[in-house]
């Protein structure tokens, strides 16, 4: 892994499709009104003729899309995540999982990355598409991990739900990082504490086990892009070893990724510590930045700290994560 601040790139999932689809002539790109936002532009300028604008209709554009679907084709419906999911859920449903149709639904700015408030903030996304048989949910933290995404994505038999940062995109893993549709990854190795991540705090994890290692807590992070299938056995594993597991993700406690590790850890009989770090259980509110909200929300490396510290039981005051400094083109978390 590189180290932070990390370096950025623009429109990584964009020049992914294109790539995609030179190589996948079913690959049809639908967009709800939303192109340049979703990094479509570029496939819009390349394969016109395989570009469909449905307009601010994401009903009957999940509609179309499994229309499409049911012809031979492999729609990506590219919308916000709150769009994406909580306006056209009935024809998700019934239109796209009960029939198992290869639609690729894309939800960029998710959870709280959003600043502009309860109507643009998908913080139940993912408990809503967990919750749908058939439905398969991506929640990828970096380019390179888009990057390797996209072709896993474009073969799986049913429909795909993949969860995107909007904007700047940060380059956290090496080239020869490898996605997987079936594994979660350990990404760092200890002892103590279990940092269970994905998305956009899996970089926030990240940084909270440098603060505790330095701190003389070992600490293991395991990254979990993909939320449903969940990779059980990695999670049971990892929580196995330790005493005990925070989890951390950019959407509400109830349902995600946090209560996906609850229920792997009680059905294999575990008695490790749980904490999870998240949205919880509130609506968040308009900022004019993504990052305000993140602290004034607790999705931040201090708060997944502040939960291993407590959790573990370990004397004193938590360690305190500094600020990184960016500069232009670079990021790190909150």
């Amino acid at each position: 892994m590189r180290s932070q601040p990390y370096p950025t790139v623009l429109k990584p999932y964009g020049q992914a499709l294109v790539d995609l689809a030179l190589r996948r002539p079913e690959i049809v790109c639908i967009t709800g009104d939303l192109t340049r936002q979703t990094e479509i532009d570029l496939f819009q300028q390349r394969f016109p003729e395989r570009f469909i604008h449905a307009g601010m209709a994401e009903a009957n554009m999940i509609g179309m899309a499994g229309a499409l679907a049911r012809e031979g084709h492999i729609p990506f419906v590219h919308t916000f995540g709150v769009f994406a999911t909580r306006r056209p859920l009935d024809q998700i449903i019934n239109a796209v999982a009960y029939p198992n149709l290869p639609v690729r639904i894309v939800g960029f700015m998710p959870g709280i990355s959003s600043p502009g408030g309860p109507s643009h903030q998908a913080i139940e996304d993912v408990a809503l598409m967990r919750a749908i048989p058939n439905m398969t949910v991506v929640d990828v933290a970096d380019a390179v991990e888009i990057r390797e995404a996209l072709p896993a994505i474009a073969d799986v038999e049913g429909p795909v739900y993949l969860r995107l940062k909007r904007g700047e995109i940060p380059v956290i893993f090496d080239d020869d990082h490898e996605f997987s549709l079936t594994r979660a990854q350990v990404v760092l190795e200890g002892g103590d504490v279990a940092l269970i991540a994905n998305g956009m705090m899996l970089s926030a994890a990240i940084s909270a086990a440098s603060q505790l290692e330095e701190a003389g807590v070992s600490v293991k992070v395991v990254n979990v892009p993909v939320v449903k299938p969940l990779d059980g056995e990695t999670i049971a594993a990892a929580a196995a070893g330790v005493r005990a597991v925070v989890t951390a993700e950019n959407h509400s406690i109830i349902g995600g990724l946090g209560s996906a590790v609850a229920e792997v850890l009680a059905e294999h009989g575990s008695g490790t510590p749980l904490r999870r770090v998240g949205l919880r259980d509130t609506f968040a509110e308009g900022s004019r930045s993504a990052p305000f909200l993140f602290r004034k929300y607790g999705l931040t490396t201090q708060e997944i700290v502040d939960q291993a510290w407590e959790v573990l039981g370990e004397p004193g005051p938590a360690p305190q994560a500094p600020i990184t400094v960016v500069a232009e083109g670079e990021y790190a978390p909150v």
